[in-house]
């Protein structure tokens, strides 16, 4: 109590602490770099990513794109090649005159290097640069190489990719906050009980994500997923606090007289309140950083010290708005358009016994969907973009055209015997789906020397460690086919050279599906126990952690189950985060119900009244939390070009809506069903019959 009275009178100085914070914050935001390559987040050790190093260490060449020139001149794209060299950070530029005269007709160039170059009216021309794929140099390349080469020209590759998503995003982002804000402020104006609350509960909720946002600069850089989801989530998750003090100060404020003590007291009741569910959004969140996939460790911190910084702002920052701004606020009361709910908590208990069937009905194929799911994502990241996306055009031209699918990059020792390379080379190119194979010795032959070639083409394709070559496959990345062919050309690269590496975005892809696979079950078994922990601590039970976790579950396995039976492909990363974060995020319905039926027990009223009571109480706290968490997400949802940002959003804002009818719905049934076992099983818990005991004196 101490506390919450050094907060009611530090107020003014609280304010001003707070937004001075906002300058430090601002800047941290600005100097806090977004990665907007989601292949970066794969482990260090992986061959894969290592390959990559070697590219850049051994070659000078990190970043790869094709250049696809559509109803241009030879000589003009001689001129703009010229162009291109100059671009800072391009580390070579490699066309069909690097390899011949343009002198020589090229429908009299030997088929692979025409084939590889050319398609109709259209030209292709490889990019390396001396940066990797997401570099900001990279991205800063491809966007004056756009410029340089005009409207007919078309850039594919990662590097093209993340430069579009930048672009969009950051075109986005702001928009983003100003949907979830004006939808969040809908909602809370609507079933709160007063007019200006929400924009206090904003300002509040505003600073709190504004530092946290800020806080990132220390970890150097954050994902575009990170950027674009943190304020959004952070302001549907912590809202819920504010609507606990803004309850609990109005209930105090008729025991107290005086609007200080009043708040001082929902101060201390809140505090304690948010503990036990702010402790559970966080081990949500926390859960995440146990991926292997490190994408899951950079929205996990971002997102739990949101929480935290969202509950130290719940008790210092919104109580002394709230006192400042006492006397409009009472001005601006209304009354709660949430009806009364008694009623229907009456009828629920009532006919609790179809809720119990309805949820042994729907958990088995609701299971089923959601297992379903998790197979069917993609992995595609191009997939998530918009069709009229520059780069998604430039890849449908290179598919359609030239037919590629990807085009991948084999790393083998530079002091590997010729004969080799070309029976490699020769295997390589036999592999199904495999298109062509350039090299040194596949695009020469044994016939010119190794010493007669221009220093152009030698130090593109050989190092002082290694030996370049470029498959071009048929198949797409992630595509099952890729998968098949990836380690076919694996087996056949080791038979000749056991360091030898086949590096690319498939190659990439191909370990991201394995890895994930994976941290898929670590996680959610991780965020499981977690939550069950603390839901035993905090509620002192042995059962109630399993009834809390089963209904909460149950609305997860319907809300990712329900894509499986639509048709619907999520993007991979969808299952996982959803899974935790709507477990961490809405187990707070359930344990506030779950206290009050305690509560309503322990004072000795039968299991049906402690029920209906605690349905009665609860139902306007979840519909408020519920529909904010809905507002906040589905209005970003529709409007996201980005399908993983989109569909992230779209699955919170459903899962919002599911939990909450599960919990009203499902969990006074298991209340009900379960009243003997958890009584047994739970401390403070005494269930009588009535309380008619009289004292008398003697």
């Amino acid at each position: 109590m101490k506390f919450a009275k050094a907060i009611v009178k530090s107020r003014f100085v609280i304010l001003i602490v707070s937004l001075a914070l906002l300058v430090p914050a601002a800047l941290g935001m600005i100097f806090t770099r977004t990665n907007y390559d989601m292949l970066n987040y794969l482990p260090d050790d992986l061959e894969t990513v290592q390959g990559q190093q070697y590219m850049l260490d051994d070659f000078g060449k990190g970043a790869f794109s094709f250049l696809i020139f559509e109803n241009v001149d030879d000589k003009d794209i001689v001129k703009t090649e010229e162009k291109i060299k100059q671009v800072d950070h391009v580390d070579t530029v490699l066309w069909y005159d690097d390899i011949a005269d343009l002198s020589i007709p090229k429908e009299i160039l030997p088929d692979k290097i025409y084939d590889a170059f050319n398609s109709g009216d259209e030209t292709l021309m490889a990019v390396f640069f001396d940066t990797s794929s997401s570099a900001d140099e990279t991205m800063d390349a491809i966007s004056e190489i756009r410029s340089i080469a005009g409207d007919q020209c078309f850039v594919s590759g990662i590097s093209a990719m993340v430069t579009d998503l930048r672009d969009l995003c950051e075109r986005e982002e702001a928009i983003y906050v100003a949907i979830a804000v004006i939808l969040a402020v809908i909602a809370m104006m609507i079933f709160m009980d007063n007019w200006i609350i929400p924009f206090v509960f904003l300002a509040s909720i505003g600073i709190a994500i504004l530092v946290n946002l800020g806080s990132n600069y220390f970890m150097g850089e954050i994902s575009y997923i990170t950027k674009a989801l943190a304020a959004v989530l952070q302001l549907a998750v912590t809202m819920d606090y504010s609507i606990f003090l803004w309850h609990s100060y109005g209930e105090q404020k008729r025991n107290y007289p005086d609007h200080k003590q009043a708040m001082a007291a929902a101060i201390h009741e809140t505090f304690r309140s948010v503990i036990g569910s702010s402790v559970t959004t966080i081990a949500g969140f926390i859960a995440l950083c146990f991926m292997t996939f490190t994408l899951g460790r950079d929205l996990g911190i971002v997102m739990a010290k949101g929480v935290l910084i969202g509950v130290m702002g719940c008790v210092t920052v919104l109580p002394s708005l709230i006192l400042i701004l006492d006397k409009p606020l009472e001005k601006t009361m209304h009354k709660s358009l949430i009806p009364s709910t008694k009623k229907l908590a009456t009828g629920l208990v009532k006919i609790f016994p179809v809720f119990l069937i309805l949820f042994a009905v729907i958990v088995g194929p609701a299971y089923y969907g959601y297992d379903k799911t998790n197979d069917e994502v993609y992995y595609d990241l191009s997939e998530s973009l918009p069709e009229d996306m520059s780069n998604v055009i430039a890849n449908t031209k290179l598919k359609e055209d030239f037919g590629l699918g990807t085009t991948e990059m084999v790393l083998v020792d530079s002091s590997l015997p010729a004969k080799d390379v070309r029976k490699m080379t020769k295997e390589m190119e036999s592999v199904d789906g495999v298109k062509t194979v350039l090299g040194l010795e596949s695009v020469v032959g044994p016939m010119i020397p190794e010493e007669a070639l221009p220093e152009s083409i030698t130090s593109i394709l050989k190092g002082d460690q290694w030996e370049l070559m470029l498959v071009s496959s048929e198949y797409k990345t992630a595509s099952p086919e890729v998968s098949e062919q990836l380690k076919t050309l694996n087996s056949i690269i080791h038979k000749y050279d056991e360091s030898g590496m086949l590096i690319g975005e498939a190659a990439l892809t191909n370990d991201l599906i394995d890895i994930t696979s994976v941290d898929f079950q670590v996680v959610n078994t991780i965020s499981i126990v977690a939550i069950f922990i603390i839901i035993a601590l905090v509620e002192k039970s042995i059962s109630l952690p399993f009834i809390l976790v089963a209904v909460i579950e149950f609305a997860i396995f319907i809300n990712l189950g329900l894509p499986h039976y639509m048709g619907q492909s999520l993007p991979f990363i969808a299952p996982i985060c959803i899974s935790t974060i709507q477990l961490g995020a809405t187990v707070d319905y359930a344990i506030l119900m779950t206290t009050r039926y305690k509560k309503e027990r322990s004072l000795g009223n039968d299991k049906r009244t402690a029920v209906t009571t605690a349905l009665e109480t609860s139902i306007p706290s979840i519909i408020v939390s519920a529909m904010g968490l809905f507002a906040a997400t589905i209005g970003v949802a529709i409007y996201s070009d980005v399908d993983m940002i989109g569909s992230l959003c779209a699955l919170m804002a459903r899962g919002a809506i599911i939990s909450l009818f599960c919990v009203v719905l499902v969990l006074p049934a298991m209340f009900m069903l379960f009243d003997k076992v958890i009584g047994a099983t739970t401390l403070g818990f005494k269930p009588k019959k009535t309380n008619t005991e009289v004292k008398v004196d003697a």
